[in-house]
């Protein structure tokens, strides 16, 4: 069971994006009746296992985005009326094209080219051949036309991002603001630009900017609750935030707070990152990583097809299996390509069947049936997936007897909802080990349990876990739990390892 110091523990966490991720662009409705505004009619536009991102309209009914295919990303261009059908605009075998834009005036569309050779420079590129001609020969980083000749776009200098102001038509340009961000948008209504400023100092918030092109003039317009990338404008001044599978919305003009505009079914919408609104406020589009729960079942299914090069798609070129918690088997995927080819060389038929599986952040934790050769297994493999691919997965096998796992498990969770300090602490053993996923010690020994969780239970009237899944292999039983703490709801999964009738560690995930 869960308690403040195990909460405080997971806080520090974060995942750190550093490589083009697996990502789809989703698109849909936006309905405004009486005030309210709302999403419906989701639809994957991109549907293709690799990189697609960067959504802007190009009118009301077509959306651009930059896709991959081929080893290269080039621009897609996506009908939304037209039977939902889409075409390439781009293909450039010298390089690769990111963040399309239609110029104003024009139905040319402007992308960032990167290039084989490591040159990153603006192209205009004609939607019905291809071709492309240099717009600006900076290093630009993302971009958003003011008008049909002026750009402002966030240059690369050093290891940060300026805001560059440049007429294209006379080649005169100005920095307008120092270490930005991605997220560039004319302000609907005006003629003003908004963009994120990125404090340099660690505890100094983000703050959302607009610049008077004509005038040069930068003003705040808010701070940001949290240091994100991307934020998007509804038609009536209402700024969205994304925050994992939730979209916050704000307006300046007449909100106080934050509230919730959206929030997604993490299976389909798992992390939200770029979006973007059609000229007329009607549709909608965002980009989000592929959902860790779609990564895993796809792994599973390319499994059982015995599909060895669609199954190693699924992890990354540093893949760690181990056995739980940190017996290492292999790293690589050189070494679990090799593995997985001798284990299908010497069978003749292999099935996987999951049959209970949990989801808690970025790890999936599936209890799996085994059928190899006729031979029946059991085990538990526990992956974390990080930028859309499979970074660990550790393996549970049932190499202990059952015994009493589960009942003393039931049993110390009846005396933790009844907040009985003394019946909790008889079902852990004196040298009882806390740990937090993978192997970090957390707290050891009972007495240092026992004063954590009963000054917790004394501050927790309202105390409660309820078991949403359960899984039992040899002495391990995983839980899926759903704790009540004060009022807030938390969810984790905790193993709970049982020797000589007492649980003796128990590893926490969050």
């Amino acid at each position: 069971m869960i308690n403040k110091l195990t909460l405080i523990v997971f806080l520090g966490m974060a995942i750190i994006l550093n490589s083009q991720t697996n990502t789809e662009v989703y698109l849909f409705d936006l309905d405004w009746k009486n005030g309210e505004i709302s999403l419906s009619n989701p639809k994957n536009i991109s549907n293709n296992d690799g990189y697609d991102n960067q959504p802007s309209f190009w009118d009301d009914d077509t959306v651009l985005f930059s896709s991959t295919r081929a080893g290269q990303t080039d621009v897609k261009q996506f009908y939304i009326t037209k039977g939902s059908t889409s075409k390439w605009i781009t293909n450039t075998a010298a390089g690769s094209e990111y963040s399309p834009l239609r110029i104003p005036g024009s139905n040319n569309v402007s992308a960032i080219r990167l290039d084989l050779d490591g040159l990153q420079r603006l192209y205009e590129y004609d939607i019905k051949t291809g071709e492309s001609e240099l717009l600006s020969d900076l290093k630009i980083g993302y971009h958003v036309w003011y008008n049909d000749h002026i750009l402002v776009s966030t240059v690369l200098i050093d290891n940060r991002m300026d805001l560059v102001v440049s007429d294209l038509s006379d080649g005169n340009q100005f920095t307008a603001d120092r270490n930005v961000g991605r997220s560039l948008h004319k302000i609907p209504g005006t003629d003003l630009i908004s963009y994120i400023h990125k404090s340099q100092r660690e505890k100094v918030a983000w703050t959302i900017k607009s610049l008077n092109v004509t005038s040069q003039k930068l003003d705040t317009i808010l701070t940001l609750p949290s240091r994100v990338e991307d934020v998007a404008w509804l038609s009536d001044g209402t700024i969205l935030l994304p925050d994992n599978n939730r979209i916050a919305r704000y307006n300046p003009a007449k909100d106080s707070t934050w509230q919730d505009f959206h929030v997604f079914n993490r299976d389909q919408v798992f992390k939200i990152s770029r979006m973007a609104v059609n000229p007329s406020g009607t549709r909608f589009a965002l980009v989000t990583d592929v959902s860790p729960t779609e990564i895993v079942q796809k792994q599973v299914d390319t499994f059982n097809k015995r599909d060895l090069d669609g199954f190693l798609s699924c992890y990354s070129d540093r893949v760690l299996a181990r056995r739980f918690p940190n017996d290492t088997m292999y790293i690589g995927k050189d070494k679990m390509m090799a593995s997985y080819e001798r284990f299908f060389a010497n069978t003749k038929s292999t099935r996987v069947e999951v049959v209970k599986r949990i989801s808690i952040g970025d790890k999936i934790i599936d209890e799996e049936e085994t059928l190899v050769d006729g031979r029946e297994g059991h085990q538990v493999a526990l992956y974390t997936i990080k930028n859309g691919l499979i970074q660990s997965m550790s393996f549970i096998f049932p190499n202990q007897g059952i015994g009493d796992a589960e009942s003393i498990v039931k049993e110390q969770l009846v005396a933790y909802n009844a907040r009985d300090i003394d019946a909790f602490m008889d079902t852990y053993s004196e040298d009882i080990k806390l740990y937090n996923f993978p192997n970090t010690l957390v707290s050891e020994g009972k007495e240092k349990m026992r004063e954590s969780y009963g000054s917790f239970f004394d501050n927790t009237p309202d105390l409660n876990c309820e078991i949403k899944n359960r899984m039992v292999v040899g002495n391990k039983v995983i839980d899926e739990e759903y704790v009540t703490i004060n009022g807030t709801p938390v969810s984790a999964v905790a193993i709970y390892e049982v020797e000589n009738g007492k649980i003796a560690k128990v590893t926490f995930l969050q």
